[in-house]
């Protein structure tokens, strides 16, 4: 397959020869018409001149050579019968009857006649001329004769000039069409390149290009297409990141859930294999290890129910009630819950008593979870402080580092060192989720080893 400069110089090459073939052809038959006009219009004067000089027809024979050896020209004189008179080249009376001649029949009848031919006896191509003359009372015809193989001759000369400027057109018109052609060619290449690196997945590079307007929308497609394709492929990284994570998420749930599990089920198992196999177990042992049952399949249940409900709120299925509920009677409830659950520690409420159009259920929910993790994660006293504006839940404990903090609200994510909540890294996403429900803010504000404040915002 031939590049597109080889196609050029073909065409060129083509369109040179055609041209210069026609070209030569066209100026051969002018040239050549041109010069039989000029060969023609200076025999008739010379024909002219020498009807003038024939005063009669005895002294022919001296005037024919004398003119001959003046112009160079073949003369010859025929009677009206067509036998020659005289000529200038050869003996008349070896030559034969010219009365059927082109040349003398045309001048018979139009008083001029013409034709070219080639001549026997000088072995090349003439041009005759015949005119019809009275001389005394007598009719005669004088020809005169003209090589036109001097015609070839010009021709060549001339030919060989449109030649050469031609060619130099040519040559010029090639150079011109080669540097155009190159670089086409390195504008294609340059496409094809950039296509190359588009199936390779490289969607990065550009290709400009301002060489023609062609080009320049050419190249603007192909960059949008490349932009097109580039953001595809970002967004298909982010959603494959994203699978990435919620597989890693999975792996991580179904190892929480087993591990939350795992407790439990052994402390049932254990106990209620003591109790099937010792009959003899004292009833307070036996109702201390029925207790421990009991409580080890409540904490299932909760671990359940709060996997449920982490369900619900990512679906938007929770229905909610929403009434005017007091936040201090609220957090007195889970205080009080919680007081029995964590015998030794103190919880504070302090602040105002306000009242605000909440699901009573889901925000208990949300603000003892809060307040648990505080519990859970510090020795000292937990403060909760209800303002116009927000009720935050302070705690002493190790508190959170700044880069887990922004992650800690995501769903089934537990900070390294404390495991947040024991619970599935759920505690924070249910709050948040809660809390979006109600158009609420939760703001978090920790230091590691001071403590920290977690702030639910109403306003």
């Amino acid at each position: 397959m031939l590049k597109i400069h080889q196609h050029f110089f073909r065409s060129y090459a083509l369109i040179f020869f055609a041209i210069l073939l026609g070209t030569g052809v066209s100026s051969y038959f002018w040239i050549k018409n041109i010069y039989i006009e000029q060969i023609e219009k200076n025999l008739s004067q010379n024909i002219d001149s020498l009807s003038v000089s024939l005063v009669n027809l005895n002294n022919i024979s001296s005037i024919v050579k004398q003119l001959k050896q003046t112009t160079g020209l073949r003369i010859t004189i025929i009677d009206e019968k067509g036998v020659v008179i005289e000529d200038s080249d050869k003996n008349k009376l070896t030559m034969e009857n010219h009365k059927n001649r082109v040349e003398i029949i045309h001048a018979k009848f139009d008083n001029i006649g013409k034709s070219i031919r080639f001549s026997n006896t000088l072995k090349k191509d003439l041009l005759y001329i015949a005119k019809k003359v009275q001389i005394n009372n007598q009719t005669i015809y004088i020809r005169m004769s003209d090589y036109i193989d001097l015609l070839q001759d010009v021709f060549l000369k001339l030919s060989l000039q449109i030649t050469a400027i031609f060619a130099l057109f040519f040559l010029i018109a090639f150079l011109i069409s080669y540097k155009i052609s190159k670089k086409i060619e390195k504008e294609t290449d340059d496409i094809s390149s950039f296509l190359k690196n588009l199936t390779k997945k490289n969607y990065k590079n550009t290709i400009p290009s301002n060489y023609t307007k062609e080009f320049f929308d050419i190249t603007n497609l192909l960059n949008e297409v490349s932009s097109t394709l580039l953001k595809r492929e970002k967004q298909k990284e982010k959603h494959t990141a994203k699978l990435k994570l919620a597989n890693r998420q999975k792996d991580e749930i179904i190892s929480a859930i087993s591990h939350e599990f795992k407790n439990p089920i052994a402390i049932i198992s254990g106990y209620s294999e003591t109790i099937l196999n010792d009959e003899q177990l004292p009833p307070p042992m036996k109702e201390k290890f029925l207790q421990k049952i009991y409580t080890s399949s409540n904490k299932m249940s909760q671990i359940i129910d709060r996997l449920r409900l982490t369900v619900k709120l990512e679906e938007g299925k929770l229905t909610n009630t929403y009434m005017k509920c007091s936040l201090l009677k609220v957090s007195q409830e889970i205080v009080s819950d919680l007081e029995s659950k964590y015998k030794e520690r103190q919880i504070t409420i302090q602040g105002l008593d306000i009242s605000l159009e909440i699901d009573e259920t889901l925000f208990s929910i949300a603000l003892g979870n809060l307040i648990e993790n505080a519990l859970k994660y510090s020795e000292d006293e937990v403060i909760v402080d209800i303002k116009s504006n927000s009720i935050s839940i302070t705690d002493k404990g190790i508190g959170i580092g700044q880069k887990e903090l922004d992650k800690i609200s995501g769903k089934f994510y537990r900070v390294s060192k404390n495991d947040w909540n024991n619970s599935l890294g759920l505690g924070l996403f249910i709050v948040q989720s809660i809390l979006s429900l109600h158009k609420f803010k939760l703001e978090i504000h920790s230091e590691l080893e001071m403590g920290s404040i977690f702030s639910i915002k109403f306003k």
